[in-house]
């Protein structure tokens, strides 16, 4: 009997969504929600409720998420990819930035206006100005997130410690993917993670933070492509 093929489990950024991976077309992956308000709760969640093994692409928080559940639970990570992402500690100017948004939540701010107002570093001034389609699936994601949980997430990236020093005994095979443009996870901090994993591949696609909304069909052709490579090509994409 074929040994069973784990599955995709795509976990999206803070104040995004599923939709960070419709066009991506990877069809019959799980997608789980970021609503806990620490990491330690978010993988102990994510491994209580997950499959015994999963390959787990993570962008952003969620590719922050991937790296503590992966190295609290190994074993049950087949394969990694980590999107627009960074494994270093916060620096004091983002706690700040993250105390500011959970105070303008109590305000009354909605997170579609907060979202509004970093539309520019997530896609870029082009893609802002030429894709209004995008500039709203970007805004509609921070309003389908809601209040609640972004304020959660919020209190998830103020609990983040330094990865980048213990991802080095980290073996499963992994798919590092920076965007060339991303001013909020520049592509440094991909060269960062990749120099400190044994197995790691670092591709660069010309997109900004949003990467898989903004280029979707290459996006998802890298994924598989990956997949295929590690023998992991019976996952349903």
């Amino acid at each position: 009997m074929a040994a069973a093929v784990p599955p995709l489990v795509l976990l999206a950024g803070m104040n995004c969504t599923a939709d960070l991976w419709t066009d991506a077309r990877f069809e019959g992956a799980v997608r789980p929600v970021l609503d806990r308000p620490s990491i330690d709760e978010q993988v102990a969640a994510l491994l209580r409720d997950l499959p015994e093994t999963f390959v787990l692409v993570g962008h952003s928080l969620g590719g922050i998420v991937g790296m503590a559940l992966a190295l609290a639970a190994p074993q049950r990570v087949a394969g990694l990819c980590l999107v627009s992402t960074n494994a270093k500690a916060p620096t004091d100017a983002q706690r700040s930035g993250w105390g500011g948004w959970l105070t303008a939540l109590d305000e009354g701010v909605e997170p579609r206006a907060l979202q509004d107002g970093i539309l520019i570093p997530l896609l870029g001034e082009a893609l802002v100005r030429e894709r209004p389609e995008l500039v709203e699936r970007t805004l509609r994601m921070g309003e389908e997130t809601g209040a609640d949980r972004l304020r959660a997430q919020l209190r998830m990236q103020l609990t983040r410690t330094d990865l980048l020093s213990r991802i080095t005994g980290l073996s499963m095979p992994t798919l590092v993917v920076s965007g060339l443009d991303d001013a909020i996870c520049p592509p440094h901090f991909h060269t960062e993670i990749v120099s400190a994993m044994p197995d790691a591949r670092l591709v660069t696609l010309d997109a900004g933070h949003l990467l898989p909304l903004e280029r979707p069909r290459e996006f998802g052709r890298l994924v598989r492509s990956w997949m295929s490579q590690q023998r992991l090509a019976g996952i349903v994409v």
